[in-house]
């Protein structure tokens, strides 16, 4: 049995990539997988922000593409960078055991931020949280994957940036003593819906029955409701909304902003998690 696994080309995404291919091996003992690396225009058009060119789209249409006319099999994606719609036929079977969803605020080594700092993300969220955190800061556009990030901060284009935990770790960068790394609280910034997941996306059907043996109960429940909350809140990719929810015991707590500055948390049986983000929501 052979995969072809859809990827882009990030060093990154085939980390992430691979970590699916790991897991499809220790299933199915009769895997075979190979990685298709794919270029989207999200990786071309790196001097627009994302909404100027057609949001988070740009990171799957042509992954979805490729999946509709059979030359891939499965793609795998970073959750949060999902849009709310996924291409007909085709659906999200299997998610991985969720990652540390925090962000971070990341800055050269032993050199203190001025008092005005300029800080680099393109994501109107991270940008609500880290004025939050720094009251006296300058927020600016910064494209690019995260090891062209790490590099603009330590050549000084900024004075830090703000970049997802999970990334970080699954690319062993927390390790790089360029740089300090410091956790930004949830009180302070509320992920994007569904970070630290990573999605694995197939046409509905067989394959996708298959790979529900890989799938992470707890976490695809926490994926469906973050994802909820997306939908009733209408966010784009230039929408501060956040989500988290964990489950502990067969219960659900989620906790859900629209802006960063108010934020409820409510907790619920798992089973009953769509209606929780509905009355979260709704109170907003």
């Amino acid at each position: 049995m052979k995969i072809r696994i859809g990827t882009r080309k990030s060093k990154l995404a085939l980390i992430q990539s691979e970590m699916v291919a790991g897991m499809i091996k220790a299933a199915f003992t009769d895997a075979e997988t190979e990685l298709v690396h794919i270029t989207t225009k999200g990786d071309i058009v790196l001097d627009k922000p994302l909404e100027k060119i057609g949001g988070k789209g740009v990171f799957i249409d042509e992954i979805e593409r490729a999946m509709l006319a059979d030359e891939i099999d499965i793609a795998v994606h970073s959750a949060k960078d999902l849009p709310l719609g996924l291409a007909a036929g085709t659906c999200i079977c299997a998610v991985l055991p969720r990652a540390d969803a925090h962000d971070m605020l990341v800055t050269n080594k032993g050199i203190e931020l001025p008092e005005k700092p300029i800080i680099g993300t393109s994501s109107t969220r991270r940008a609500s949280g880290v004025c939050k955190l720094l009251p006296q800061t300058e927020t600016a556009d910064i494209r690019g994957n995260v090891d062209t990030r790490l590099q603009k901060l330590y050549d000084r284009q900024y004075d830090g940036i703000v970049l997802a935990e999970a990334g970080l770790s699954r690319l062993g960068a927390l390790s790089d003593r360029r740089f300090d790394f410091t956790e930004i609280p949830f009180s302070v910034l509320v992920p994007a819906p569904c970070q630290g997941i990573i999605a694995v996306q197939s046409r509905n059907g067989e394959t996708a029955e298959m790979l529900r043996k890989i799938n992470d109960a707890d976490t695809y429940m926490c994926y469906e409701t973050e994802r909820k909350v997306l939908e009733l809140l209408n966010a784009g990719c230039s929408s501060p909304a956040g989500a988290f929810s964990e489950i502990r015991n067969g219960v659900i707590t989620l906790t859900v902003t629209k802006d960063q500055h108010k934020a409820l948390t409510g907790s619920i049986p798992a089973a009953e998690r769509f209606a929780l983000a509905e009355r979260l929501v709704s109170a907003l």
